[in-house]
């Protein structure tokens, strides 16, 4: 099984299925996914920690969760390079800053606007606490010198059901939450964190719109720890096999994910350059 530890009906959500359709032929096993949520991440986390390390359960979750988590926690709970084998960066991903019809903003410059006119009405929505969207939220409060209100959630996706029934004015998701969304009217993407403006739509960056603030993540796919450094090449590849499927990538571009697949030690690569 894979251990997704946040709530079903997202784009971490939909990868997980992705892969869990993909990756039973090369490991001619059937493969279901189990959304553990609660606690920003940590009840799926450490139920995936403490799973037999024998390839049959496997975690799939942010990078950000597995290496932001122990920095915020008191008394950190699980520690990634002792508790986890690393097998594969999955696919890279944009947060977004994204409005409900709550908010009559058509723009990042109105939205902001609207924000310094109702302060008491600023509400946001992250997908969980100790995230880059908490700290996207923190520092736009910070640069706008506004306090607002944030509201941790147990993923994007119940999120995008306030946003549109209009119970919460604005949120920071992943791009791959809110475009169908934001495509199908029901929400409006004001900005990308990225870098570079996004691929999937045509709306400009935060640092374009004045704010000095660049944040992308990907999701990755680590064992419990134990697991032989074969099992996880093993694994990996049968990762990499699935997302290089043209159907798989398709499915995965469509929500605004980008297809990378990694080696084991590609993953630690990672993971190292961001702790």
């Amino acid at each position: 099984k894979i251990v997704f530890p946040f709530a079903a009906g997202g784009g971490g959500d939909a990868l997980c299925r992705v892969l869990a359709q993909y990756m039973s032929q090369p490991l001619d096993r059937n493969i279901i996914v189990e959304n553990r949520t609660g606690a920003d991440g940590l009840i799926g986390i450490k139920a995936a920690k403490s799973a037999n390390p024998d390839g049959t359960t496997i975690l799939v979750t942010t990078g950000p969760t597995m290496y932001l988590l122990p920095m915020v926690e008191t008394q950190p709970s699980f520690d990634t390079a002792k508790d986890f084998v690393p097998v594969s960066q999955l696919v890279r991903f944009e947060f977004c800053v994204v409005a409900g019809p709550a908010v009559d903003a058509k723009d990042f410059k109105q939205f902001v606007a609207w924000l310094k006119a109702n302060p008491d009405k600023a509400t946001y929505g992250v997908p969980s606490n100790g995230t880059i969207p908490h700290f996207t939220g923190s520092r736009l409060e910070e640069v706008l010198g506004i306090k607002m209100t944030r509201v941790a959630y147990r993923g994007g996706a119940p999120i995008m059901n306030d946003l549109i029934g209009g119970h919460l004015p604005w949120a920071i998701v992943t791009l791959t939450d809110a475009i169908a969304q934001h495509r199908a009217g029901g929400v409006k993407v004001l900005a990308v964190t990225s870098a570079e403006r996004s691929p999937f739509l045509e709306v400009p960056t935060l640092k374009e719109s004045g704010i000095d603030l660049v944040a992308d993540a990907w999701y990755g796919m680590w064992l419990p720890a134990g697991a032989p450094p074969a099992l996880a090449k093993q694994i990996s590849e049968a990762a990499a096999t699935a997302l290089a499927k043209p159907e798989a990538r398709e499915k995965l571009l469509a929500i605004g994910l980008i297809p990378v697949g990694s080696t084991p030690e590609g993953l630690n690569r990672e993971m190292a350059a961001n702790t």
